[in-house]
């Protein structure tokens, strides 16, 4: 019985000492486990400082793909190279200004030129490019950018041979091919309905641009309207074997066709082009491609 006593109070003191010894490290704040504790919550509190004073890095800015649609078959304009690569001075251009705008890629696809503003109208291509002048027809479904980027003036165009036709007024009872949905087209729509139909009209077909060298060339029609440097690159490059003749007809400027709903597009495009002119690089591609300064300024 005294063994057991003994034992209790032995075990009953030792708990007692443990326990006043956990009280004491409890309230002093300056153990070492407080102390360790402390500096724990100081280095987290300094280390969210630090985070929400550090600048945060912005977010890459997303690059807005375009689709560019064109013939690829416009000598000098828009057409493939020896070695197969699309260029010209349309083409050239486009690139120019895809450089200048960061937040825009400009891809390329080629198709028949009477299927580039259908495509533009249905969604498969963003900007259309191919020496579009402005009409009636195109400004309700479409939206032009304000800075033209050529001035083309268009004037009769016949086999080089023919002495008969020296105007417009020349062409009655004749046939006159063009490219259906060019600008031409319509100019010499118009002037058929306004002055009693004089000439038949006749379209090109797949061909284009051959269609009509070949037609002319062989007599199965007799003119078109064309300006001089299509002429120039039609008889270096083709054997077309024609002429202008005639004063000028009307005289048209060049410019981009996009949706109506591609408003921001265009601007972008028309402050790129501003700049493209006064550094002198429009000028220096039109006399590259073009043979001489064919731009808004001359």
């Amino acid at each position: 019985m005294k063994i057991l006593k003994s034992t209790t109070l032995i075990i009953t003191s030792a708990l007692l000492f443990a326990g006043c010894g956990a009280k004491e490290e409890t309230k002093t704040a300056g153990s070492p486990a407080a102390g360790g504790a402390t500096s724990a919550a100081t280095s987290a509190a300094t280390s969210a400082a630090t985070s929400a004073a550090a600048p945060v890095a912005a977010a890459p800015q997303k690059v807005k793909k375009i689709v560019v649609g064109t013939s690829g078959t416009f000598k000098d304009v828009t057409f493939l190279d020896d070695k197969g690569n699309l260029t010209g001075y349309d083409i050239e251009l486009t690139k120019e200004i895809d450089k200048r705008l960061p937040d825009y890629e400009f891809e390329f696809k080629t198709m028949e030129f009477a299927n580039i503003l259908l495509s533009l109208e249905a969604g498969k291509v963003d900007l259309a490019v191919n020496q579009y002048e402005v009409n009636s027809e195109r400004q309700a479904k479409f939206l032009f950018n304000d800075e033209a980027y050529n001035v083309w003036p268009s004037r009769v165009v016949v086999n080089k041979d023919n002495n008969t036709v020296k105007s417009i007024e020349d062409l009655k009872g004749k046939k006159v091919i063009t490219s259906p949905g060019s600008n031409g087209a319509v100019w010499l729509q118009d002037y058929n309905k306004n002055n009693g139909n004089p000439f038949e009209l006749v379209y090109s077909g797949s061909g284009g641009t051959n269609d009509v060298i070949n037609q002319i060339k062989t007599g199965r029609v007799d003119a078109t309207i064309s300006t001089a440097f299509q002429v120039a690159g039609r008889n270096r490059d083709a054997d077309a074997q024609q002429k202008v003749v005639g004063p000028v007809l009307y005289t048209s400027k060049i410019y981009y066709v996009l949706r109506k709903d591609e408003t921001e597009l265009k601007s972008k495009i028309d402050e790129a082009l501003k700049e493209i002119k006064k550094d002198g690089t429009l000028a220096s591609l039109s006399k590259k491609w073009l043979g001489e300064d064919f731009t808004v300024t001359q």
